[in-house]
Protein backbone atom coordinates (compact mmCIF):
# COMPACT_ATOMS: atom_id res chain seq x y z
CA UNK A 1 0.00 0.00 0.00
CA UNK A 2 1.47 3.38 -0.91
CA UNK A 3 2.10 6.08 1.69
CA UNK A 4 -0.59 8.23 0.06
CA UNK A 5 -3.21 5.47 0.44
CA UNK A 6 -2.21 4.81 4.07
CA UNK A 7 -2.59 8.49 4.95
CA UNK A 8 -5.97 8.62 3.19
CA UNK A 9 -7.14 5.48 5.03
CA UNK A 10 -6.09 6.96 8.38
CA UNK A 11 -7.86 10.22 7.56
CA UNK A 12 -11.08 8.38 6.68
CA UNK A 13 -10.90 6.32 9.87
CA UNK A 14 -10.42 9.48 11.93
CA UNK A 15 -13.37 11.15 10.21
CA UNK A 16 -15.55 8.12 10.97
CA UNK A 17 -14.59 8.23 14.66
CA UNK A 18 -15.34 11.94 14.87
CA UNK A 19 -18.71 11.33 13.22
CA UNK A 20 -19.59 8.62 15.74
CA UNK A 21 -18.65 10.89 18.63
CA UNK A 22 -20.61 13.79 17.16
CA UNK A 23 -23.73 11.61 16.84
CA UNK A 24 -23.77 10.79 20.53
CA UNK A 25 -26.87 12.18 22.17
CA UNK A 26 -25.19 12.59 25.56
CA UNK A 27 -22.72 15.29 26.47
CA UNK A 28 -19.51 14.40 28.29
CA UNK A 29 -20.14 14.15 32.02
CA UNK A 30 -18.66 16.62 34.47
CA UNK A 31 -19.60 17.49 38.02
CA UNK A 32 -22.58 19.79 38.27
CA UNK A 33 -21.09 22.98 39.69
CA UNK A 34 -24.30 23.76 41.55
CA UNK A 35 -23.98 20.49 43.50
CA UNK A 36 -22.43 21.38 46.89
CA UNK A 37 -20.78 17.96 47.15
CA UNK A 38 -19.07 18.36 43.78
CA UNK A 39 -17.93 21.89 44.64
CA UNK A 40 -16.55 20.64 47.97
CA UNK A 41 -14.70 17.75 46.28
CA UNK A 42 -13.21 20.07 43.67
CA UNK A 43 -12.13 22.57 46.35
CA UNK A 44 -10.61 19.78 48.47
CA UNK A 45 -8.66 18.43 45.48
CA UNK A 46 -7.38 21.92 44.67
CA UNK A 47 -6.34 22.49 48.31
CA UNK A 48 -4.56 19.11 48.42
CA UNK A 49 -2.64 19.88 45.21
CA UNK A 50 -1.71 23.34 46.52
CA UNK A 51 -0.39 22.00 49.84
CA UNK A 52 1.66 19.23 48.20
CA UNK A 53 3.08 21.71 45.66
CA UNK A 54 4.00 24.12 48.51
CA UNK A 55 5.76 21.34 50.42
CA UNK A 56 7.73 20.22 47.36
CA UNK A 57 8.68 23.77 46.44
CA UNK A 58 9.74 24.60 49.99
CA UNK A 59 11.92 21.49 50.34
CA UNK A 60 13.31 20.80 46.86
CA UNK A 61 16.72 22.25 47.68
CA UNK A 62 17.00 20.04 50.77
CA UNK A 63 17.75 16.97 48.69
CA UNK A 64 21.25 18.16 49.57
CA UNK A 65 21.39 17.69 53.34
CA UNK A 66 24.10 20.37 53.52
CA UNK A 67 21.56 22.94 52.31
CA UNK A 68 19.22 21.81 55.09
CA UNK A 69 21.99 22.13 57.69
CA UNK A 70 22.88 25.60 56.37
CA UNK A 71 19.22 26.65 56.77
CA UNK A 72 19.06 25.56 60.40
CA UNK A 73 17.77 21.98 60.19
CA UNK A 74 19.43 19.66 62.70
CA UNK A 75 19.05 15.93 63.33
CA UNK A 76 16.73 15.36 66.28
CA UNK A 77 16.73 11.59 66.51
CA UNK A 78 17.58 8.28 64.99
CA UNK A 79 15.76 6.65 62.10
CA UNK A 80 12.22 6.32 63.45
CA UNK A 81 10.78 2.82 63.61
CA UNK A 82 7.63 2.23 65.63
CA UNK A 83 6.77 -1.36 66.54
CA UNK A 84 4.53 -2.85 63.87
CA UNK A 85 5.06 0.08 61.48
CA UNK A 86 7.31 0.88 58.56
CA UNK A 87 10.29 3.21 59.09
CA UNK A 88 9.69 6.95 59.30
CA UNK A 89 13.17 8.17 58.39
CA UNK A 90 15.59 10.40 60.31
CA UNK A 91 13.96 13.71 61.30
CA UNK A 92 15.94 16.92 60.82
CA UNK A 93 14.03 19.77 62.49
CA UNK A 94 14.27 23.50 62.06
CA UNK A 95 13.79 24.47 65.70
CA UNK A 96 12.88 28.09 64.90
CA UNK A 97 10.05 26.92 62.63
CA UNK A 98 8.99 24.19 65.05
CA UNK A 99 8.79 26.59 67.97
CA UNK A 100 6.75 29.20 66.09
CA UNK A 101 3.67 27.02 66.77
CA UNK A 102 2.36 27.41 63.20
CA UNK A 103 1.35 24.79 60.66
CA UNK A 104 2.73 26.16 57.41
CA UNK A 105 3.42 23.98 54.34
CA UNK A 106 5.77 26.69 53.05
CA UNK A 107 7.88 26.22 56.22
CA UNK A 108 7.82 22.53 57.19
CA UNK A 109 9.08 21.89 60.69
CA UNK A 110 11.13 18.81 59.85
CA UNK A 111 12.60 16.93 56.91
CA UNK A 112 12.62 13.12 56.79
CA UNK A 113 15.75 11.49 55.43
CA UNK A 114 16.42 7.87 54.57
CA UNK A 115 19.93 6.78 55.54
CA UNK A 116 21.83 4.45 53.24
CA UNK A 117 24.31 1.89 54.56
CA UNK A 118 27.11 4.10 53.16
CA UNK A 119 25.90 7.09 55.23
CA UNK A 120 24.30 9.01 52.33
CA UNK A 121 20.96 10.66 53.18
CA UNK A 122 18.02 10.84 50.77
CA UNK A 123 15.15 13.26 51.36
CA UNK A 124 11.93 11.22 51.37
CA UNK A 125 9.36 13.33 53.19
CA UNK A 126 8.53 16.18 55.51
CA UNK A 127 6.89 16.56 58.87
CA UNK A 128 4.63 19.32 60.07
CA UNK A 129 4.61 19.55 63.85
CA UNK A 130 3.35 21.67 66.73
CA UNK A 131 4.66 21.42 70.31
CA UNK A 132 1.96 20.33 72.77
CA UNK A 133 2.08 23.54 74.85
CA UNK A 134 1.57 25.70 71.74
CA UNK A 135 -1.61 23.91 70.61
CA UNK A 136 -4.56 25.30 72.55
CA UNK A 137 -7.37 23.24 71.01
CA UNK A 138 -8.66 20.13 72.80
CA UNK A 139 -8.41 18.24 69.49
CA UNK A 140 -5.13 17.40 67.74
CA UNK A 141 -4.35 19.52 64.66
CA UNK A 142 -5.49 18.36 61.23
CA UNK A 143 -4.34 19.02 57.69
CA UNK A 144 -6.40 18.02 54.67
CA UNK A 145 -8.50 15.74 56.86
CA UNK A 146 -5.49 13.95 58.39
CA UNK A 147 -5.05 14.19 62.16
CA UNK A 148 -1.60 14.87 63.57
CA UNK A 149 -0.21 12.10 65.75
CA UNK A 150 1.01 12.44 69.33
CA UNK A 151 4.80 12.17 69.51
CA UNK A 152 5.28 12.01 73.25
CA UNK A 153 9.06 11.50 72.97
CA UNK A 154 9.39 14.88 71.25
CA UNK A 155 6.40 16.56 72.92
CA UNK A 156 4.73 17.45 69.62
CA UNK A 157 1.78 16.65 67.41
CA UNK A 158 3.30 15.53 64.10
CA UNK A 159 2.18 14.60 60.60
CA UNK A 160 4.47 12.85 58.11
CA UNK A 161 3.90 13.67 54.45
CA UNK A 162 5.75 11.56 51.88
CA UNK A 163 6.27 14.17 49.18
CA UNK A 164 9.56 12.74 47.87
CA UNK A 165 9.05 8.95 48.14
CA UNK A 166 5.86 7.19 47.08
CA UNK A 167 4.19 5.46 50.00
CA UNK A 168 1.86 2.57 49.16
CA UNK A 169 0.27 3.07 52.60
CA UNK A 170 -0.68 6.64 51.69
CA UNK A 171 0.80 10.12 51.47
CA UNK A 172 0.07 10.79 55.17
CA UNK A 173 0.89 7.38 56.71
CA UNK A 174 3.31 7.51 59.63
CA UNK A 175 5.82 5.02 58.24
CA UNK A 176 6.74 4.14 54.69
CA UNK A 177 7.53 0.55 53.68
CA UNK A 178 9.66 1.91 50.82
CA UNK A 179 12.01 3.60 53.30
CA UNK A 180 14.74 1.77 55.18
CA UNK A 181 16.90 2.70 58.13
CA UNK A 182 20.08 1.93 56.21
CA UNK A 183 20.86 -1.28 58.04
CA UNK A 184 20.46 -3.43 54.95
CA UNK A 185 23.74 -4.49 53.41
Amino acid sequence: MSTHLRIRSLALAGTALIGVAACSDTAPLQPELTDPGARHAMAAAAEYNTVIAQLRSATARYHDVNAALADGFVPVGECEVEEGEAPGGIPYANLDWLLDGMIDPARPDALLYEPAANGRLTLVGVELAVPYPMWTSAEAPELLGHTFRNEDGMGVFGLHIWVWRHNPDGMFAWGNPRVSCGDES
